[in-house]
């Protein structure tokens, strides 16, 4: 069952700025970063306009500045009448623990945090298996067997972008090299696209010819700076390869958008509870498009389509690092 389908059937007050709409009408709040960082919170922002320009309905939306403000957007939405109210990462999950109790009508959804409320729908990811295949290919297409990746913020979530990555590339070259950063341990991480360069040219003076980056906006100077200096990089979470065509060898995409866009259209009523997209659901993946087919051969994909089949098969496992804080594979 596609993801849709599974989602279908089930700091001062003034910088907190929402756009006009029905008072009943759905909410969404953009994690730091803002909902133009080409990543995480664009996918969800995408979603919310698929929604919108599909009904010619409107929504509210806040883009948050510190952490200070994500109580006060919530509980400001939530008594302007806005449900369901959508909350965009997992830095939401704290504010919402304390928020959610007290609006016991309105419907919350948090993405890529869990709260155990009756009136919290928790949407994760499998974040491990897409990037499992995208170690593949990072291992498939690298020529000096040394890759890398560049995370944002210094968490167990990003820590299993990067173990599954590692994981996928050992599977494909036992004796490759895989060089983990992380950008820092504040949500600054996730915008840092300067610290992001840096790295990445760390790493490539290492040997790396290949980098993920899993940082937010922090990714953008990943990629930018792959692209400068010659080498492969990979996207994350929206489909990034047109940023710099020939350059990213694909992206390891996460259906933020559809999350948001299914949660819209269900509206007050979409269902309550945890839910876990991976493979099989269709809710993660690797992006192939026109600007990477060159770089992605035919057995390459090959490889990687046989992986992702005994994934969700059951045949193949890929460690989730969030499980027990480790990672069987090594990293530099």
């Amino acid at each position: 069952m596609s993801l849709m389908k599974s989602l279908l059937g089930a700091a001062a007050t003034t910088a907190l700025c929402a756009t006009a709409v029905l008072a009943d009408g759905p909410a969404i709040i953009f994690d730091l970063g803002g909902k133009f960082d080409r990543s995480f919170n664009e996918a969800a922002f995408n979603g919310a306009e698929r929604w919108a320009e599909e009904t010619g309905e409107s929504y509210r939306e806040i883009e948050l500045s510190s952490d200070a403000q994500r109580e006060q957007a919530m509980r400001r939405l939530a008594e302007a009448g806005s449900n369901p109210i959508v909350m965009a990462g997992f830095s939401q999950a704290s504010a919402l623990a304390v928020v959610a109790p007290d609006y016991p009508d309105t419907t919350f959804v948090i993405i890529d945090g869990v709260v155990d409320e009756p009136n919290v729908r928790s949407v994760i990811f499998s974040e491990h298996e897409g990037s499992y295949l995208t170690g593949m290919l990072a291992a498939m297409a690298s020529e000096s067997g040394t890759v890398g990746f560049v995370g944002g913020m210094d968490i167990p979530l990003i820590s299993a972008f990067g173990c599954g990555y590692a994981q996928g590339v050992v599977a494909v070259n036992p004796d490759a090299t895989v060089i983990a950063n992380m950008t820092g341990t504040t949500p600054a991480a996730w915008n840092d696209p300067v610290r992001g360069g840096e790295l990445t040219r760390g790493q490539i003076s290492q040997g790396a010819d290949v980098v993920y980056a899993a940082a937010g906006g922090t990714g953008l100077g990943v990629l930018q700076t792959a692209a400068d200096e010659g080498i492969l990089s990979i996207g994350v979470d929206s489909n990034q390869n047109y940023l710099h065509p020939g350059s990213v060898l694909t992206s390891m995409v996460k259906r933020v958008d559809v999350a948001v866009y299914d949660a819209f259209s269900t509206g007050a009523s979409v269902e309550t509870g945890l839910f876990v997209f991976g493979l099989a659901e269709e809710g993660v993946g690797y992006a192939m498009d026109e600007n990477n087919a060159e770089l992605v051969s035919e057995e390459m994909l090959a490889a990687v389509e046989e992986a992702r089949a005994a994934i969700i098969a059951g045949d193949l496992a890929v460690h989730d690092y969030r499980t027990d804080g480790a990672c069987p594979v090594q990293m530099q």
